[in-house]
């Protein structure tokens, strides 16, 4: 929800108190979102003079409508600082439906470490009901990969830079039930929906709002944050346009459990002038984002969303295909990504700006949220601070500038991962695995996979840069926050193989708890059934052109000409697959997830990976794909009996 929030500081010696705190915009971290904007906000405030008696009157908060978020952010509220410091604040909403149900279609939100440590140091209770809700995806494997090999360029820690300093680890919630969880926390009766700000002016003294039905609000202070299309900015600096970033974006979420759920959170997949990235969100929901280089305002046919993203992505790794081939086409959206150039001046005189409307940001380092939160920590903190300074001194509160200094404390840290994250999507989409790719006539040189230096020379300055970046993003707000404890949760924990998994991709592998199968691929007609590999190291598989009643383990017939009667094995150790050619006339052979295609030697352990593909002779009559899925054991076929003879036709 983007809005205007008008608030009234209470003096202390006033036996009144306002009901909730300062609510602040919680905005989305990014910009894969491709539905209407939930409610645009503004906040306003009215100071009551000290020692004053008068009844006090309600704070009222204006929606400033924008048709659409077309960047980083949609903001929320959330309460406790300001009824422990004495704010009267209502919320203007232009409308609520991303908490009456829109915002299921728009996903999660991922909240990362730096984030949770304000709201805890805003409302622990709040901050508890969030985590709780919430999927951590920050314990586990996150990073970078070749798009079409699907194999790891770089790896993200987001666990140790949180633990170290003693942050909740990053997590991922569901947009509604953040959003409901906020608006609970507010009360109803402090948020005013179908109630759109459409000017305001600044005497001096106090800020009058007008809303769209003729309805006048006066108080001390309104606070804009109304989205990328903020009016309250409009009214403030004049018009200006918003800054199309060069990518159009398909979000969806679909019911799928990859493979390798409990050791990786989430992964960007690297392409030329695209890329796409996917999300554990929990309850057995991924969640991913396609970004594709084009001008702005296309469309597709209807239903035809589903049908270009497998064009645009034909040829990229399983990980990418399945979860396309998972979603719904009602579940796909498609939304422009926009963002705005940073700015020196947030504000002026009584009016200032909060996220989007000021910052608006690219999704890529899932920040634009959670700059949000943190600037309404620190925008209810120098408030709190002029208020106590004005009853030490006697005097009234100064307003105007403890707004200037929220927004000098805000400035330099925003802008710099705003750059960030224009940096991060000019990364993702200029990465080229090899020489020729996106060089037209010089495209053959892709053949000879011969890794491009820009690979290369990325990956050393990302090896170097990432862990310092992360620890001052994730980190680097948090010994700053006044009222939390440097601690971590004892709920957020990592697996204690995870410095072995980011140092080692054989260890990662071998921590898959999946099936196994080999799935017939090409113009087999040999082979035209699915392969369970049961992971019983006392259970091997032969491979032959016959069964094989007597071996122990399970026979797998191939009738097909360049099937030896006895032509391979396989077998399943320490977390591994292995293929034995047993001096077969026609030989066993793996094409890998890059293309090179070899010969496994006779009587030779050799290893095979999900995404391989295995030929049992030459002819590709009998191909297999190699795959690991999470598989239902009920569905699984054939079953694993020892000494069970499948029959492949």
């Amino acid at each position: 929800m983007a809005s205007s929030v008008l608030y009234n500081p209470i003096n202390p010696s006033i036996a009144v108190s306002s009901r909730t705190p300062f609510p602040f915009p919680v905005s989305k971290d990014y910009a894969a979102e491709s539905c209407r904007s939930p409610a645009q906000k503004s906040l306003f405030s009215r100071n009551l003079d000290h020692g004053l008696s008068k009844k006090l009157s309600r704070v009222k908060a204006s929606v400033a409508e924008a048709q659409r978020v077309e960047a980083s952010e949609s903001d929320g509220n959330s309460r406790p600082q300001e009824k422990k410091k004495g704010f009267d604040v209502v919320v203007f909403e232009r409308d609520l439906s991303a908490i009456r149900g829109e915002g299921q279609y728009r996903g999660p939100i991922q909240i990362q470490s730096n984030a949770l440590a304000a709201l805890e140091a805003i409302d622990m209770g709040v901050a508890e009901e969030i985590m709780d809700a919430g999927c951590i995806t920050g314990d586990r494997i996150n990073g970078l990969v070749d798009g079409v090999s699907g194999n790891w360029y770089v790896k993200f820690d987001t666990f140790t830079p949180a633990a170290e300093k003693g942050l909740p680890v990053t997590r991922v919630i569901s947009r509604m039930t953040l959003q409901q969880i906020l608006a609970e926390a507010v009360g109803s009766d402090i948020i005013m929906n179908e109630s759109n700000v459409v000017d305001f002016n600044d005497d001096g003294e106090k800020v009058t709002v007008k809303l769209e039905d003729g309805q006048s609000f006066e108080g001390d202070l309104l606070v804009g944050a109304d989205g990328i299309r903020s009016k309250v900015r409009k009214n403030l600096f004049g018009p200006s346009e918003a800054v199309y970033s060069g990518y159009t974006c398909y979000t969806g979420i679909a019911d799928f459990v990859p493979a390798d759920i409990e050791t990786v959170g989430y992964r960007v997949f690297l392409g030329h002038k695209q890329y796409f990235v996917s999300s554990d969100v929990g309850g057995g929901k991924m969640q991913w984002y396609a970004f594709y280089n084009e001008a702005p305002g296309g469309t597709e046919p209807p239903r035809g969303k589903k049908e270009r993203l497998l064009k645009l992505f034909e040829g990229w790794c399983d990980n990418v295909i399945d979860l396309l081939l998972a979603t719904d086409e009602d579940a796909v959206l498609r939304r422009d990504i926009y963002d705005r150039s940073p700015i020196f001046t947030w504000g002026k005189g009584r009016v200032t700006l909060l996220g989007d409307s000021v910052h608006a940001m690219q999704p890529n380092l899932g920040q634009g949220g959670c700059m949000a939160i943190e600037d309404g920590y620190q925008l209810a903190l120098e408030l709190d601070k002029a208020r106590r300074q004005s009853i030490e001194s006697g005097s009234a509160i100064d307003i105007i500038s403890s707004l200037r200094r929220y927004e000098n404390a805000r400035k330099l840290r925003v802008a710099i991962i705003h750059g960030l994250a224009r940096m991060a999507a000019i990364m993702a989409s200029t990465y080229k695995a090899y020489l020729g790719v996106g060089l037209g006539p010089l495209s053959f040189l892709t053949k000879y996979r011969i890794p491009h230096p820009g690979r290369v020379g990325g990956r050393v300055f990302i090896d170097v840069a990432m862990p310092l970046m992360l620890s001052w993003v994730l980190g680097g707000n948090g010994s700053n926050l006044e009222g939390r404890a440097l601690q971590c949760r004892l709920s957020d924990k990592a697996s204690d193989h995870l410095r072995k998994w980011f140092n080692d991709d054989d260890a990662l592998e071998r921590a898959l708890d999946a099936d196994w199968f080999l799935f017939p691929v090409g113009d087999s007609t040999a082979a035209s059934e699915t392969i369970f590999l049961s992971r019983d190291e006392k259970s091997p598989y032969v491979i032959g052109s016959v069964s094989h009643a007597n071996f122990p383990g399970v026979s797998i017939a191939i009738p097909s000409p360049q099937v030896s009667k006895m032509h391979a094995r396989i077998s399943y150790k320490d977390g591994a697959f292995f293929v034995t050619d047993l001096r077969s006339e026609h030989g066993t052979w793996i094409s890998d997830n890059e293309g090179r295609r070899y010969r496994a030697s006779p009587n030779l352990p050799t290893r095979f990976h999900p995404t391989d593909m295995i030929e049992f002779g030459s002819d590709k009559k009998a191909a297999f794909r190699v795959k690991a899925m999470k598989y239902a054991a009920e569905t699984r076929t054939p079953e694993n009996d020892e000494n069970e003879v499948l029959q492949a036709v």
